[in-house]
């Protein structure tokens, strides 16, 4: 049985993927002022030299940790097929979704909550983060349009104000949990009921 390589000789993707994850934690440990490349080096185990081999300047960190979070999107919405479904099934699988990254992986949502607020005033953070949070919006709006014309939604439905409702509503779940119950179910239902959905599997 071979043994675990040790951080020094991590394989070139293992180690760009190590650097994200070191950079990710730091970011929401210390916040972009806190983003050191020494620390980063030091908690992947390697020297300072091999760290800019793989991310040679700041920009390039930066977009290896957005593209970091981009895979793992990417890799959960691959986990279910949405063929065939009705755009209600489909948001109710993003809603799912949503769930699961708040409950299992919540640094996913962290790190997107920190990178956005640095984009107000970090144009490198800007061009990392908006286009994946442009992706994510866009997507709600083609459910909400693709449901106003197959029927699971209200036909006046307004596809990028419902969008808005819906995100804001999630990130709020996530954000500002009062009390000891999950949110999430109940507003669930408010928001299909908003959004004139039909019964599930319809």
């Amino acid at each position: 049985m071979s043994e675990t390589p040790s951080p020094r000789y991590l394989p070139h993707d293992d180690r760009k993927r190590a650097i994200a994850a070191a950079a990710r934690s730091l970011i929401i440990e210390k916040g972009f002022e806190g983003l050191r490349t020494r620390e980063i080096a030091e908690r992947v185990g390697i020297n300072i030299a091999t760290l800019h081999y793989h991310v040679p300047s700041k920009e390039a960190l930066i977009a290896l940790v957005a593209q970091s979070m981009r895979d793992e999107f990417v890799a959960q919405h691959l986990q279910r097929d949405r063929k065939g479904l009705t755009a209600r099934q489909k948001l109710e699988i993003e809603i799912t979704e949503f769930r699961e990254t708040r409950d299992n992986n919540p640094e996913l949502l962290k790190v997107m909550e920190e990178m956005t607020r640095r984009a107000k005033y970090d144009d490198n953070v800007a061009h990392e983060i908006i286009p994946l949070r442009i992706r994510w919006f866009e997507g709600f709006v083609s459910i909400l349009d693709e449901g106003r014309n197959d029927g699971s939604f209200r036909p006046d439905l307004d596809p990028v104000a419902g969008a808005y409702l819906v995100i804001g509503a999630l990130i709020a779940t996530a954000s500002m949990q009062i009390g000891s119950d999950d949110p999430l179910d109940r507003v669930s239902v408010e928001l299909l009921r908003a959004l004139g959905a039909n019964p599930s599997g319809t």
